[in-house]
């Protein structure tokens, strides 16, 4: 592996973060959005707003829980994540990433390791390369990927993009519910042995943004104008919650250009104890210094 692959690899686990980000279109805005669509439909969504209200703050206190997901994105990128994070200050955790298929995963595979370490602290999330990677690395295996940096690469969508990643939480896909008034119950389920009530509904991931990032007038035009580019406009959410008010399962899935978007994860084990460091200093390359020293692509 030369050095251009190092950029390219690094690169491209910025630019999935980046898009991950747009696609989950969380937000830190606490503002749901939900009183007026509330009125507005009556009692038929009366009583899932209030119960979803209630599953915002259950979770968001819990501060932690152990997770597991699997993410494809059309022909980008399908992958399993699977570790424990916390947000009682910022966002913090370690998590296992795997790269099962897609474009990704061919890229990971020319950096001689297709899984990875990520190490998520409330600045930065750091990701851990294999041996092939370290060598052509100056021989540092981490590569830090300070939220700032890639708000930079992220275009119009980078701003929008850095806090989804920083507020990357249970809870986030609740408030998107909310945000979007459009939510109903399902009914009971069962959940890997846990009895759950299952409540769905549909966001418009555009004016999702509009209402509740913050974003300026041009960068909303250049969030909108990347999500265009990749044909996204609505996803489908559904949540399953237990009988405490918590999260147990979500998923999300709408249209890309490049085929299907779909994530799953699982929360288990709420109050885990989530513990994250920096790694060494001198085994850490920073992702900003990799696109200025490396050569071209």
């Amino acid at each position: 592996m030369n050095g251009t692959t190092v950029r390219r690899v690094a690169l491209a686990i910025a630019a999935a973060a980046a898009l991950t980000g747009i696609t989950a279109c969380g937000s830190s805005d606490d503002s749901d959005g939900s009183k007026g669509a509330d009125e507005g439909k009556g009692g038929l969504n009366a009583n899932p707003i209030s119960a979803l209200r209630t599953i915002q703050n259950t979770t968001d206190k819990a501060d932690s829980a152990k997770v597991e997901s699997e993410t494809t994105m059309g022909s980008v990128m399908s992958m399993e994540a699977k570790g424990a994070l916390g947000w009682a200050d910022g966002l913090t955790g370690n998590m296992t990433i795997t790269y099962t298929g897609g474009q990704m995963a061919e890229t990971m595979r020319q950096a001689g390791n297709t899984s990875m370490e990520a190490r998520y602290l409330p600045e930065a999330y750091y990701a851990r390369m294999g041996e092939q990677f370290a060598a052509q690395a100056g021989g540092k295996h981490w590569v830090k990927y300070a939220y700032d940096d890639l708000e930079k690469i992220g275009g119009g969508s980078g701003a929008y993009m850095k806090d989804a990643m920083q507020n990357s939480t249970p809870q986030q896909s609740v408030k998107m519910l909310l945000a979007s008034g459009d939510v109903k119950k399902v009914g009971e389920e069962d959940v890997r042995g846990v009895n759950t009530t299952h409540y769905s509904g549909t966001v418009d991931v555009a004016e999702l943004a509009e209402k509740s990032s913050g974003l300026s007038e041009s960068q909303l035009a250049d969030m909108k104008n990347q999500l265009e580019q990749a044909g996204i406009t609505t996803e489908t959410i559904d949540i399953w919650v237990n009988d405490e008010n918590l999260l147990v399962k979500k998923t999300e899935r709408g249209q890309m250009k490049t085929g299907t978007l779909s994530a799953t994860a699982y929360y288990s084990d709420y109050g885990t104890e989530v513990s994250a460091e920096e790694p060494p200093a001198d085994d850490t390359a920073d992702f900003k210094d990799l696109m200025n020293r490396q050569p071209g692509v």
